[in-house]
Formats: structure tokens, C-alpha cells, sequence
């Protein structure tokens, strides 16, 4: 049995001889995956199969081989001891993830991970966790957490439903623009109405829950780009979500 297939909650490798496939890399989940992540790599997989693809799963730790041949990168939450051990990892990768981003490929980053896309980390402590700049935005950390249900509008993908929980605070600055705006939650920083971070097809965001079960036009925007950039075409499938909208309308309904 593979390495991947030992993994718990991973997809295994399926149809690789299959006519179209993708490649989804889930970065540092040993140390960045607190907060149901695996839930996001599950669904994602399972949604690229419902829309007729092959898909492998691939984890990347400190000490792997970077899988730049990637054509999803996912990446989760975790604490501000994660993020510190995989810094100096993810620093020496910065260029690469820059350059992969800047050519369209699709990313999904999450509460840790997503402040560290960012230029820096100032943590309550005062250490400074220094970020790859993906996003032109900082976090400083705070005594207080943000933490509860949140419902936010998005321009590109509608009504999006999670749980934040985080006491970094985030601020978008220059070209980077905000996922989108929060209507119930608290979002990047609590003194403006904006949640995430948009910038070429990477997705920066607060949302746990896991995300991507209960907002799968998300889903469905990483593989139509994957898709795109790798095969020029995506044809979409109808997928039946009659159960994913009964589950995003009970959260929607839920109190803070």
C-alpha cells in the first residue's frame, strides 16, 4: 500500500492513465492542519472526480521534494509553534510558490497559512514570522480571538459560510483585495468589513468548518482554473448540491 494511501482522510491515487488529471498538493499538513484541512483535501478530491477528472493527492512537508508539477496547492491553519517550524521550509520555497502563483496556477490558503502568504506575522509576543509575499497584506497578533460562525458576499462566489477562529489580525494593503465582505463573523480585522484575500487564482481566508463541503463554488473555481492552465478547457459537470445548500442554510441560520 502507497504512503498516500496509509494517510487518513487522503483520496488515493486514482486512474492516472485517465485522459485528464490533476494534481493536488496539500502543503505542511503535519504541521498545518488544526482546523478539519483534511476535510478541504477530501472534498476538493472527491469534487475533480464528480467533474470527470483523475486526481492524485500529495502532501508536502519540510524535507520532501517540492512538487512544482502541482496543479492545486491547498494549505491550513495551524498554531503560531506550526507556523514557526515550517517558516524557514516555506521561506526557502517563497520563489517558487510567487512564480506558480503569478502563472495562474490555483491555491487555497488557510488562517496560518494564509498569514503567512502574506509579508509578515507579527505574533503577541512580539516574534516576527516573515511571509512570502504573495499577498500584500500583514497580521499582528492580539489578546482577543475572533472566533464564532461567519457568513460573508463575495462578488466572484456568492454567499460564503464557516467558522473563524483566529486572533491575528490581518490587513490587505495595495492590489491585494479581500475575498469578500462579512455580514455576520468579524473577518480579516474587525475595524473593516473585508474576510480573505484575492490575488491572481489564489484564495487567502479565516474560513474553517472545513470550507470547501459547504462553499463549493470555491471548489469548483480551483479545478476550472487547474483545468484551464493544464488543458486549455473545463467543461463542468451538474452536480447535484441539494444537500450541500440544506447544510449551507443551517449554518447560515446558526447564531454567532
Amino acid at each position: 500500500m502507497s504512503q498516500l494511501q496509509n494517510q487518513p482522510g487522503h483520496e488515493a491515487s486514482a486512474d492516472l492513465a485517465g485522459e485528464k488529471h490533476l494534481k493536488i498538493v496539500q502543503l505542511y499538513p503535519r504541521d498545518m492542519n488544526i482546523y478539519g484541512d483534511w476535510g478541504n483535501t477530501l472534498s476538493l478530491s472527491r469534487r475533480a472526480k464528480a467533474h470527470g477528472f483523475s486526481v492524485e493527492v500529495v502532501d508536502y512537508n519540510p524535507g520532501d521534494p517540492f512538487p512544482k508539477d502541482g496543479d492545486i496547492f491547498l494549505g491550513g491553519g495551524g498554531q503560531d509553534s506550526g507556523q514557526s517550524r515550517i517558516q524557514d521550509d516555506l521561506l526557502a520555497r517563497a520563489e517558487t510558490l510567487r512564480q506558480l502563483a503569478a502563472d495562474g496556477t490555483p491555491m487555497l490558503v488557510i488562517c496560518g497559512l494564509y498569514q503567512l502568504f502574506g509579508q509578515d506575522f507579527k505574533t503577541v509576543s512580539g516574534q516576527r514570522l516573515q511571509g512570502i509575499g504573495v499577498f500584500d497584506a500583514h497580521t499582528v497578533g492580539s489578546e482577543e480571538r475572533l472566533i464564532g460562525n461567519i457568513v460573508e458576499e463575495s462578488a466572484e462566489f456568492g454567499t460564503l459560510v464557516g467558522f473563524e477562529n483566529h486572533s491575528g489580525l490581518t490587513y490587505l494593503n495595495g492590489d491585494t483585495k479581500p475575498l469578500a465582505t462579512v455580514t455576520k463573523g468579524d473577518g480579516n480585522n474587525k475595524s473593516d468589513t473585508g474576510e480573505g484575500a484575492r490575488v491572481h487564482n489564489v484564495v487567502g481566508t479565516y474560513l474553517h468548518g472545513s470550507l470547501l463541503p459547504k462553499n463549493p463554488a470555491i471548489s469548483d473555481f480551483l479545478i476550472k482554473q487547474a483545468a484551464l492552465k493544464k488543458y486549455g478547457e473545463f467543461v463542468p459537470v451538474d452536480i447535484d448540491d441539494s444537500l450541500i445548500e440544506q447544510a449551507r442554510a443551517s449554518a447560515i441560520a446558526r447564531p454567532r
